[in-house]
């Protein structure tokens, strides 16, 4: 499996379950407590969706083998900002996907 072990992963695999399992709760309970959620933590809250979807598709559209690639030949770069404008423009998550995946289907025959 590893060089440290069957044992050692799956220790590591539970104590990050658990772990995150006691992060999540702290929150219901905590908030069990209040009789309500002050504005500035609530408009923490509303931030972090978008915070975590950026945090996963940042990597991918600006990192090309290893480094940064900032430029017109990074079709990725291209069709995720086409993808952004269409998302602005329409609010429709099923246009904004199937553009695009258009824009860098056409984008990955050009470049």
């Amino acid at each position: 499996m590893s060089e440290h072990g069957a044992v050692v992963v799956w220790t590591a695999i539970a104590a990050v379950a658990v772990g995150t399992w006691l992060f999540r709760t702290s929150f219901v309970v905590l908030f069990g407590y209040l009789d309500e959620i002050p504005p500035r933590v609530s408009r923490i809250l509303a931030l972090i969706p978008a915070a975590v979807i950026a945090a996963i598709i940042a990597p991918d559209l600006l990192v090309r083998e290893g480094s940064l690639a900032i430029g017109i030949e990074n079709e990725r770069l291209l069709a995720g900002i086409v993808a952004f404008a269409v998302a602005w423009y329409t609010e429709n998550m099923f246009v904004t996907i199937v553009v695009g995946m258009a824009t860098l289907w056409a984008l990955s025959f050009v470049l």
